[in-house]
């Protein structure tokens, strides 16, 4: 069973199940974060870079589609942590979805240009800042899960 993060489901809700990969990233005792916003936002959510797993897409190019997409940086050699889902309403779809999270470690490659996913800034981070400002609890638990089991080794 996947742990689940954050509020429950609404059963008056029709939830769309949307899979995702996401990655923390780490680097010289820096997290790269992305800072999202958007005209409907009335705060920047601070997340890990990642996102949706496209129909008929498989997950490790789409992490680094996504992380690309986020942040402008390429990645390398992606280590699966684990996953989780949530329930959350995503605007920019207009649905509830039911998230399915996969996290990967990976390391970050070059710097390419500037992130190419409208409303993204990519943030190097202490590893701890990085965790408290996450958006969701998920992103701060394998985050963390990450900093303490890689500490001073990344």
């Amino acid at each position: 069973m996947i742990k689940r993060f954050g509020k429950p489901p609404v059963c008056a809700k029709r939830y769309v199940r949307r899979p995702g990969a996401y990655a923390v990233l780490l680097r010289d005792g820096k997290m790269l974060i992305t800072r999202q916003m958007l005209p409907y936002m009335d705060t920047p959510e601070y997340q890990l870079p990642g996102g949706g797993i496209d129909a008929g897409e498989n997950p490790i190019p789409a992490l680094h589609r996504e992380v690309y997409e986020e942040t402008g940086w390429t990645m390398g050699r992606p280590v699966r942590l684990g996953a989780f889902r949530r329930f959350t309403f995503m605007p920019e779809y207009d649905i509830w979805a039911e998230k399915l999270c996969t996290i990967y470690l990976a390391r970050p490659g070059q710097k390419i240009g500037p992130p190419t996913e409208p409303g993204h800034e990519a943030l190097w981070m202490d590893p701890n800042d990085a965790v408290r400002v996450l958006y969701n609890s998920g992103d701060r638990s394998f985050a963390l899960q990450a900093i303490k089991k890689f500490d001073g080794r990344w």
